[in-house]
């Protein structure tokens, strides 16, 4: 029961196995196995890696967003704060789960496991 690429997978945060069944049972917490094919998914630990990558990702998306607009469009640092907090919180919080599904999806693909001594 081979699955689709991990990323397109874990994007749709679906299931590693069967690519059908919801990984997510709430907006970041994976439920405890996947409803279609039984999948266990104690085996994942995605740490704070999504995080890590949303923030490299959007970061430098947001600055480069306000100073384009902010060379056409000369705003005061206040209207900056109203436009780019909220933009910046809308797509870490938009992007965390799948980025966390992809991190899932890729753990179980790759057969990762924590070391052990």
């Amino acid at each position: 029961m081979a699955a689709s690429s991990p990323i397109l997978t874990g994007i749709l945060c679906r299931c590693p196995r069967c690519a059908k069944g919801s990984l997510f049972s709430s907006y970041l917490k994976l439920a405890p196995n996947c409803a279609r094919c039984g999948l266990d998914y104690a085996f994942a630990d995605s740490g704070d890696g999504p995080a890590v990558f949303v923030i490299f990702l959007v970061a430098p998306l947001v600055i480069i967003l306000a100073l384009a607009v902010g060379s056409v469009i000369p705003m005061a640092p206040w209207v900056h704060l109203l436009v780019w907090i909220p933009v910046t919180l809308l797509l870490c919080l938009a992007l965390l789960p799948p980025f966390k599904g992809v991190l899932v999806n890729l753990q179980f693909s790759n057969d990762a496991h924590e070391g052990h001594q």
